[in-house]
């Protein structure tokens, strides 16, 4: 967790964030001043960005927008004032709509990022700057603070190697908060190829699987938001256990790098929101699922199914009979 202190102070009217990294500072400025990189970061989980423009000079202008699980987009921008290659930089951050311009009722403020070297890498000190106590309270109303964490909590993962970050280490499961869990996986292959993956009956079927033992019985597949998708298994010979399944509705779609679908049990009301990313870097897929949860007990009950080792059985078989069969 790089973030280290988050500090609101209405009479200076600021908020300062500050977070430690284990990467040099020309590393940092790299993750901060390149849009590919920013997009994996600014933004808290389940609102990732895509910038649309970056003009990374004194009066240049950054125009990006976020989008939530459900297709909402906020957008914002970036005016730069001024940048001190790689000590840090000035903007004028603007709350703004699909054309850039500055939405009525939000304010503008002046943000600061500023990094510096630390005995173990480097610190970066992110200052915002209103001009009313009413400002400062309306951005942090909206949730800047904990959605500012979130999103700085991200940047460990870019600061990396995707390999050094993931390779070898398997399904992991980060708890987020009482009703997000994201779930990451590398898989050693290209990011079109994954995205096939999860998304031809053909392909599906050979490693969606779970556990030895079970076959998969159907499989409905849709691209196409507000279209439903179904998948069910069914044990085979001795192996014990109940068919189920699962189905829900897909709510967006972004080739190839995002897909967000409800899902449900067959014949359950309890519904999660799965949002589905894929990163592609030197020839490896990151594979990141964002589960939404209703509750913290459902969380927890599903959790305790074992629903990460069967992921994990299910990506070491698509590595094994669908990336591996591609490449031979």
């Amino acid at each position: 967790m790089p973030v280290t202190d988050v500090t609101t102070d209405p009479q200076n009217l600021t908020m300062t964030l500050t977070a430690e990294f284990t990467a040099p500072v020309e590393r940092v400025w790299h993750a901060f001043t390149t849009p590919s990189q920013l997009e994996r970061f600014w933004g808290p989980p389940g609102w990732p960005s895509t910038f649309r423009e970056f003009d990374l000079t004194v009066g240049g202008r950054a125009q990006y927008f976020m989008t939530s699980p459900r297709g909402e987009k906020s957008s914002g921008s970036w005016e730069f004032i001024s940048i001190d290659e790689p000590r840090g930089f000035e903007v004028i951050d603007s709350f703004v709509d699909e054309a850039g311009t500055p939405l009525d009722g939000f304010p503008a403020m002046r943000m600061t990022f500023s990094f510096e070297e630390t005995a173990d890498g480097s610190r970066m000190v992110n200052t915002s700057y209103f001009d009313s106590a009413e400002a400062l309270e309306q951005v942090v109303a909206m949730g800047a603070v904990d959605g500012s964490t979130m999103a700085m909590d991200q940047l460990d993962a870019v600061l990396q190697d995707l390999r050094a970050y993931a390779e070898g280490k398997g399904t992991r499961v980060e708890l987020l908060d009482d009703t997000h869990v994201r779930i990451t996986r590398l898989v050693n292959g290209p990011r079109d190829l994954v995205w096939r993956a999860h998304h031809e009956p053909d392909l599906i079927r050979q490693w969606m699987l779970g556990p030895d033992g079970w076959e998969m019985t159907e499989c409905v597949v849709s691209t196409t938001v507000g279209e439903s998708y179904r998948n069910s298994w069914a044990p085979v010979g001795d192996t014990e256990g109940e068919p189920f399944g699962f189905e829900g509705e897909v709510l967006l779609i972004d080739e190839p790098r995002r897909a967000v679908t409800t899902e449900r049990m067959q014949g359950q009301p309890v519904e999660t929101v799965n949002d589905l990313n894929l990163y592609e870097e030197d020839g490896a897929t990151l594979v990141t699922v964002l589960i939404e949860y209703p509750d913290k007990e459902t969380r927890d009950m599903i959790l305790a199914t074992g629903m990460a080792d069967g992921m994990e059985e299910s990506f070491a078989r698509l590595e094994r009979e669908v990336l591996d069969a591609a490449r031979s």
